[in-house]
């Protein structure tokens, strides 16, 4: 089992950019898997793990309802903002500048195949990252993520997730609210839940800014525990 993990800092790219390179690295390892078992090959399978921001976008997964996108697409262009269908879990999401996301291709054949405690592991990822900033965060019963205040009137969700596995092999992930702008949050119903609100890390630490770079590698920290893995090489910004 192979659990060296290639990390990678894509820095501020294009939505649609980014998912085309995260199929290309997923069909990579889902093709090497299927020749590995063809051919009764035994090659090491890569993971990856891509840290990005992208500029003002609106995603819907396969299973969500685009009624919880509010505004049309001539609203979007106004805002800078683009919309895209994807092929992950969950419903509607937003990425924006200020917000950390994480897309772990992994294939998890070399570490555990439990798709439930994958995203488990992911979720600790943050809570325990948010601990080091004095944050108490939490699960949300049924509701994927990372949530602050649950089961109170103040619930609010600070990291979305949703995931696309296929051959135990992942892709799409996470996404931290850092230094995020909640104005574009007011466009959507968030991940199709009413009645609950979003926060970002500085808003909850009272700063106008928090140092992305410093989160990245707090998460990055606890993932690799987490995961028992270790970086392949260096990390590429």
């Amino acid at each position: 089992m192979n659990k060296k993990v290639h990390v990678q800092d894509l820095g501020l790219k294009d939505y649609k950019e980014t998912w085309d390179y995260q199929e290309q690295l997923f069909k990579d390892t889902l093709d090497l898997k299927i020749r590995n078992r063809r051919e009764e090959l035994n090659l090491e399978t890569p993971n990856h793990f891509l840290f990005v921001e992208h500029p003002h976008v609106y995603t819907l997964g396969k299973s969500g309802d685009i009624s919880n996108l509010l505004v049309d697409e001539k609203v979007l262009a106004a805002k800078g903002a683009t919309f895209y269908k994807i092929n992950r879990g969950g419903d509607i999401t937003y990425h924006g500048p200020g917000q950390i996301v994480g897309y772990p291709i992994l294939d998890l054949d070399n570490f555990f195949t439990d798709i439930h405690k994958y995203l488990r592991f992911l979720e600790e990822m943050v809570i325990l990252t948010l601990a080091e900033y004095g944050i108490k965060s939490e699960r949300s019963p049924g509701e994927t993520g990372v949530w602050l205040d649950v089961g109170t009137p103040f619930a609010r969700k600070i990291c979305a997730m949703g995931v696309r596995a296929s051959r135990w092999v992942t892709m799409h992930g996470f996404a931290l609210n850092v230094n995020a702008n909640l104005g574009y949050f007011d466009m959507m119903i968030p991940c199709g839940i009413k009645g609950k609100a979003v926060t970002s890390l500085n808003v909850e630490l009272g700063k106008k800014e928090v140092d992305m770079d410093e989160v990245k590698q707090k998460l990055l920290k606890h993932f690799l525990i987490l995961f028992e893995a270790e970086i392949n090489g260096k990390t590429e910004v």
